[in-house]
């Protein structure tokens, strides 16, 4: 027994080292691994990709933003100051207004002038309320204002005219005299906003019209040639574009529409189960899985779309612009069906961190997108009720990823285990790294519900010595923020990260989002 308990250490350790020379530790068996190369970088990642959504829908104008000027809420010219105090903490690159399916109903001029004189309007597609027009483009532009954030403006072109959509780019944005320059002087405006971004008309496939893409693009071109330039601001027009796999929308508007008339191309895609969306909360594991496997989908309908873009436009010049995208649940319970209002828990922020992660990847394509939406509405990033709001944990992961906007997009070639479920599986990580002033910025998401990924980042091209960052997680799988509980859900101080040799290892807890800030 003697000789056979010596023996033992030196086979053990004959054996150790024959593993570690076939799988080296970056490999060893159930280890994750990401190797970035913090010296090719080339592209950027336009802060454009985390720009938000806000529809004349629920509550999301009102009772959401705006309050009105008599409020107890504070709230500057009746705009609430918490919700612009902590959008602005995001960084919020644009907001994209009036909607949405709202947009192809809405006549601008019912929404200015006068509040007590303004003529009141059916929201017809979202719960039949009527609306005041107490928060129209003065309104909005002051927001935009105040959150210092790029407005885009969606024009009218299923019930409205070309006339009404060009005199609307004229009183927003002509410095001269005019009648639409001079009736917004009337109304308190001297200078004009320089307004950008404008998109022509809001999925006129469906609630837009119902048109056809023939018909579409042939609209499209005739409302884009009378939205002018007015001095120095340059138009960026975005057509209206897909429906999630509408491929064949695409390739009708990239064929007929002339690039240079268009800045972007739009997409909408849901992360939801559209025959049975299920509850925000109080999900089963399989509704989990199943919307993080739709959510890793988005994939595979973008690059098909870029495909079809790369074949009329190689160049790259027509931006595809994700504008609607988040998850869409049932309602919760006891609200009104139509204002689409839901919580938001852990999974939604696996769903932002994912897509977000992807749309770096993607961005010398991707160059801009809009969460739908910020207040109130589908995946918020900010809820209220009466004088009281909270943040979701969806906003927590904008917050924590605002390092990302306008950086470098890092190469990066992941490993990882799979999250499986029911005899299928997803990849349990997603990563994105970037760099701004030789600080790298690392998010990733471990969607993997128990298993803790064990993770090596190995660094080429830039030496490391510091780390630093945060984490985003719960006990529960639906953890969320309530009005009598705020906090559940919140980032946290991420200490365990290590960096030795220009390698950092560290363990992603499962059912987590981990920032790290690597110098």
């Amino acid at each position: 027994m003697k000789n056979n308990q010596t023996c033992l250490p030196i086979v053990s350790f004959f054996l150790a080292t024959c593993t570690l020379f076939l799988f080296p530790p970056s490999f060893a068996s159930g280890q994750d691994r990401i190797v970035i190369n913090a010296d090719l970088g080339q592209q950027q990642i336009s802060r454009h990709i985390y720009g938000h959504f806000s529809e004349h829908l629920g509550r999301c104008i009102y009772d959401g933003y705006w309050v009105g000027e008599d409020s107890d809420i504070p709230n500057t010219r009746g705009i609430r100051n918490d919700i612009v105090e902590a959008l602005r903490a995001t960084n919020i690159p644009n907001l994209r207004w009036p909607g949405g399916c709202f947009a192809d109903e809405y006549h601008w001029m019912d929404g200015i002038g006068p509040r007590s004189e303004r003529p009141t309007m059916i929201n017809t597609h979202w719960g039949g309320v009527t609306e005041d027009n107490s928060f129209g483009t003065h309104e909005f532009l002051d927001l935009c204002g105040q959150l210092n954030t790029e407005p885009i403006i969606v024009g009218n072109v299923g019930s409205g005219t070309v006339k009404e959509l060009s005199q609307w780019v004229e009183y927003v944005n002509f410095d001269g005299v005019s009648p639409m320059a001079d009736l917004r002087r009337k109304h308190g405006r001297d200078e004009p906003w320089g307004v950008v971004y404008w998109g022509i008309g809001n999925e006129n496939w469906g609630c837009g019209g119902h048109m056809t893409p023939e018909h579409y693009s042939d609209l499209y071109r005739n409302y884009a040639t009378y939205a002018r330039n007015y001095g120095n601001t340059r138009l960026r027009k975005i057509a209206g574009g897909a429906n999630a796999s509408d491929y064949n929308w695409t390739e009708v508007l990239m064929q007929r529409i002339p690039h240079w008339m268009m800045w972007g191309l739009s997409l909408h895609h849901y992360t939801t189960d559209w025959g049975d969306k299920g509850p925000a909360t109080g999900f089963s594991e399989f509704k989990y899985f199943d919307y993080i496997r739709r959510c890793y989908h988005i994939e595979q309908v973008i690059r098909r779309h870029m495909t079809i873009m790369d074949r009329y436009d190689p160049a790259g010049r027509v931006a595809l612009v994700v504008d609607e995208w988040g998850t869409w649940y049932d309602v919760e319970p006891g609200t009104n069906p139509g204002f689409l209002y839901q919580q938001n828990s852990l999974r939604d922020a696996f769903v932002a961190g994912i897509t977000l992660n992807y749309f770096n990847e993607m961005s010398h394509r991707v160059r801009m997108a809009n969460i739908a939406q910020t207040v109130n509405v589908l995946q918020a990033l900010i809820l209220t009720e009466g004088e009281k709001m909270l943040l979701t944990p969806t906003y927590h992961v904008f917050e924590m990823y605002k390092g990302h906007h306008d950086a470098t997009l890092l190469p990066l070639h992941l490993e990882s285990g799979q999250y499986e479920y029911d005899g299928n599986q997803v990849p349990a990580l997603s990563a994105s790294a970037s760099k701004k002033d030789d600080v790298i910025l690392l998010s990733i998401v471990n969607v993997d519900p128990e298993k803790d990924s064990d993770l090596l980042i190995d660094f080429r091209g830039q030496d490391v010595s510091r780390v630093s960052g945060r984490i985003l997680t719960g006990d529960v799988l639906d953890a969320h923020n309530t009005f009598d509980q705020p906090d559940v859900v919140k980032p946290a101080e991420f200490i365990s990260a290590r960096i030795r040799n220009n390698e950092l290892r560290t363990i992603i807890p499962a059912k987590s989002v981990v920032v790290l800030e690597v110098e």
